[in-house]
């Protein structure tokens, strides 16, 4: 009879733990309104950093420097790059949370401040006297001068070899040809360079920066084609342009929609970033009376990553703010996890099965192949960090149909992006002692840090997501 007990009772508390080890918690985390600031993404001060720019408010974020620089200012001896500058601009990027993005220009418009360097003439390379509308001559270097262009591939080629890579530079703008590096030599008496000269150039990029992202204005035509084609995304100026050249005229409603056919470029964001730079600045859009949700949602509707409106000022108005939080809060990508599942119970040397379900409703990918991860810490101290295999890269946003006559009059709202399942089986170390354990997820680096702040609520000051606790038994 007590025999019989003993096999009942062993029976009944093999169930029990059965059971509990069947047990799976289930949490949906709370969504935030927060903005993010997140790596790549977001607001871009301009020539100055967040630290420096008095026109940033505090509650816009800002990961991202952009600078535009003349070739003679970074090569101002033949041979020697500016690393002082350059190094000194990075470090100060870095310590206002930001990474930089730069252009390297050779044709300026600016009187008695050419962009290339002189000793390239002097050395015997050609200078040519081009006209802009009504203004100049300026001197500016012909790029198909044998002299010259063979500097300037060189001094791009060193560029590459000492920056490539850099963990503080977040793109390039692949730039040197046409009126500011824009790729264009318009109201003017000069010629671009020939086209095997841009395909010299566009090469000269694309092997010195293999690691650092290559970005390329939209001006670019066919070599904007090849470029991207190669990797490279793309940046356009004046967003926000109604009418402000011309009545029958704008960049939004015909030029971008015609430049992106004639490119071929419609898919480029789905692998490379797209970048805004406002026209004039957003005084403008407002003192026009333009309306800033529409061209709000068409920058998000075509999948933009970032927004440069050049430092200047904020416009007054009551909806400014309003409008700029909607439009930030989509801008880049935005990770909501929506629901995670995991078992109460677990053994050390065994695996944690996790089940989540996220979701993009941003307006972009993250173009980096950040991994999920799960940290365990308990009470005692003790703490581990689990990396997992999936990345973060391929999670798209929604996507709507462009450049017909309702999307002009009113993009709409950019839809989130599909459910992204994901399932992880994290092996646990065998040491592990037992007791309760807080589970937390994060978006890891290579270093296995977070990287990505989420749309979510509950982040505490490590960067990590404490959602949910589990029990660790032997």
């Amino acid at each position: 009879m007590k025999i019989q007990n003993l096999v009942r009772t062993l029976s009944l508390l093999i169930a029990v733990t059965s059971v509990a080890q069947e047990t799976t918690i289930t949490v949906v985390p709370k969504r935030t309104d927060e903005i993010l600031a997140n790596p790549g993404m977001g607001w871009q001060t301009f020539h100055r950093t967040a630290n420096q720019d008095k026109n940033l408010p505090d509650w816009i974020p800002s990961t991202v420097h952009y600078a535009r620089w003349g070739w003679g200012e970074l090569e101002p001896e033949p041979g020697k790059l500016n690393v002082e500058f350059l190094d000194r601009v990075l470090a100060e990027s870095r310590e206002s949370g930001q990474s930089l993005a730069f252009r390297v220009m050779c044709a300026s418009t600016s009187k008695g401040r050419p962009y290339h360097p002189k000793w390239v003439i002097d050395l015997g390379g050609r200078e040519l006297e081009c006209r802009y509308g009504e203004s100049g001559p300026f001197p500016v270097p012909d790029l198909d001068d044998p002299m010259v262009l063979r500097h300037h591939l060189d001094f791009i080629r060193r560029l590459g070899a000492q920056y490539d890579g850099h963990p503080d530079i977040d793109h390039v703008d692949l730039g040197t040809v046409g009126w500011w590096a824009e790729w264009h030599m318009s109201q003017s008496n000069c010629a671009m360079p020939s086209p095997a000269t841009q395909r010299a150039i566009v090469d000269a990029y694309l092997e010195a920066f293999r690691q650092t992202t290559l970005v390329m204005l939209m001006g670019g035509g066919e070599m904007l084609t090849y470029a991207t084609a190669q990797g490279a995304g793309w940046r356009a100026d004046c967003l926000g342009d109604l009418g402000g050249f011309s009545s029958t005229w704008n960049h939004m409603r015909q030029g971008y929609p015609l430049w992106i056919r004639q490119a071929g470029i419609e898919e480029v964001w789905k692998r490379a970033p797209v970048a805004w730079e406002s026209c004039w600045d957003m005084r403008k859009w407002v003192a026009e009376d333009w309306p800033l949700r529409t061209i709000f949602n068409y920058a998000l509707a075509l999948h933009g990553s970032q927004i440069n409106n050049k430092s200047a000022p904020l416009p007054e108005g009551p909806e400014v703010r309003a409008e700029l939080e909607r439009f930030l809060r989509r801008l880049g990508y935005r990770f909501e996890l929506q629901e995670l599942k995991h078992p109460a119970v677990v053994r050390a040397g065994q695996t944690l099965d996790l089940a989540m379900r996220w979701r993009n409703t941003g307006s972009a990918p993250c173009y980096h192949p950040y991994r999920l991860a799960c940290r365990l810490s308990n009470d005692g101290g003790r703490s581990v960090i689990l990396v997992g295999q999936t990345t973060v890269e391929k999670w798209l946003p929604g996507s709507i149909e462009l450049f017909h006559d309702t999307f002009f009059k009113n993009p709409g709202d950019l839809p989130p992006g599909a459910a992204h399942e994901a399932t992880e089986r994290l092996v646990l170390p065998p040491d592990l002692p037992n007791g309760r354990y807080r589970l937390s997820i994060g978006v890891v680096d290579a270093n296995d840090q977070p990287v990505v702040r989420l749309g979510i609520a509950g982040r505490d000051e490590t960067g990590w997501y404490p959602l949910s606790q589990v029990s660790l038994e032997r």
